[in-house]
């Protein structure tokens, strides 16, 4: 390997692995951190390597390379797409990144752009050697229990609205982890099932990448940036790993399957209130009227005040209202929907609402008053007002009919 790399690596964290004719340089970046960028421009620099490979994904170099992305997102097909907790995730996470620039004058995955400006200026061949980062969010949120899930998604938003400093802390994890990492880091610490996907899959995955790079020849010199906290396991992935990685690659690239329980249990719930309310009529008319009216009011007063939290527009308080009750009985159709439909139409965000997008989303008065983020939080918060309507309501008809037995 050529020499002149050698006093750049001498105080960076780094590993060096061979597969058969091929040389690969692992080098370990801070992505919060100037100098790892430096360092990653010098070694390209060097001409010692005839391919570089990066920890990103299509979508997250895409990001990055075209921050206006966002002006053309098509607001109606991410509703009707259920893409809605994908893409407020995806803006969580940005936002998390934004606030880390104001706040310290750092640019998160700065190492990363010089690696892609250094390959492109020199005509090297580039590798996207991580997992789509909505891809791993999915599965990381299928790993946990159902009943944890909430209160992830909770911690995300929280942690990322707050209005309080980032801790000194949260950026000596970023030098040795990445952006997923420190976000989920107390949750990942804590839950062995949150782990694999956000961590170990990655390693493998990452790995399983590079091990098909040097199988697929015509790379001599590979240098792969990575997080540095990546480093020891792509090394033992890297040696330990005996299947094929297209099997690896393809494994890691499978959406985790859905339990089959939740894709009932709607219609359960439909079934056993539907049935309360036929017992209800046909034990006492009123009785089963006042059910009606119960329901109507719990869930329609609920879907309703999500709306409202959501700062939404009053036709679309009031649709949320009407519609709620319906929607609920009919799986196929969640009320936020209707809402976000019914408030995209009224309040059509403008040009400005999509360039300032990533911007407001860093506070939590931004998500309120930009229409984009807000058309997001009114399907959401009439969706959850709806599901506890549903539940509650469901409650106070069996109320009624454990009253009128008795």
């Amino acid at each position: 390997m050529s020499q002149a790399i050698e006093p750049l690596l001498a105080e960076e964290p780094h590993r060096r692995i061979r597969i058969g004719d091929t040389e690969i340089v692992l080098l370990g970046t801070a992505h919060v951190s100037p100098a790892s960028a430096r360092i990653v421009g010098d070694l390209i620099a060097t001409k010692a390597f005839d391919t570089v490979a990066i920890e990103l994904c299509l979508s997250r170099q895409r990001a990055m390379l075209d921050p206006d992305a966002m002006r053309r997102l098509d607001l109606f097909s991410v509703i009707r797409g259920g893409q809605v907790p994908m893409v407020a995730a995806s803006l969580a996470l940005g936002a998390y990144q934004q606030r880390l620039a104001e706040q310290y004058g750092i640019e998160p995955g700065a190492e990363m752009r010089a690696a892609i400006d250094g390959a492109m200026d020199r005509g090297l061949p580039l590798a996207l050697i991580d997992r789509d980062i909505g891809l791993t969010l999915r599965r990381a949120y299928r790993a946990v229990p159902w009943w944890q899930r909430m209160g992830l998604v909770g911690g995300l938003f929280a942690s990322v609205l707050s209005r309080e400093k980032i801790d000194e802390s949260e950026i000596e994890r970023l030098k040795q982890g990445d952006m997923l990492e420190s976000t989920f880091s107390e949750f990942a610490e804590q839950s062995r099932e949150l782990y694999l996907p956000l961590i170990d899959e990655r390693d493998r995955y990452m790995a399983a990448h590079l091990r098909r790079l040097a199988a697929d020849g015509g790379h001599r010199r590979i240098l792969a940036v990575v997080g540095a906290g990546h480093l020891k396991g792509i090394e033992n992935y890297v040696a330990l790993d005996r299947q094929p990685p297209p099997e690896v690659l393809r494994e890691l690239e499978q959406s985790p399957p859905r339990a089959r329980w939740p894709r009932y249990l709607p219609w359960v719930v439909v079934s056993v209130i539907l049935a309360g309310f036929v017992i209800g009529f046909t034990r006492n008319p009123e009785l089963g009227l006042q059910m009606v009216l119960d329901w109507i009011m719990i869930n329609g007063g609920l879907a309703a005040l999500g709306g409202a939290i959501a700062l939404a527009h009053p036709v679309t308080i009031v649709t949320a209202a009407l519609a709620a009750p319906l929607t609920s009985l009919n799986p196929t159709i969640g009320v936020g929907f209707v809402a976000a439909a019914v408030e995209l139409y009224l309040r059509k965000p403008q040009v400005g609402d999509f360039a300032q997008l990533r911007r407001d989303t860093t506070s939590a008065r931004g998500w309120w008053r930009n229409r984009v983020s807000r058309v997001l939080l009114v399907f959401l918060l009439t969706t959850v007002g709806s599901a506890l309507g549903t539940y509650i309501g469901g409650a106070r008809i069996f109320g009624h009919l454990f009253g009128a037995g008795n």
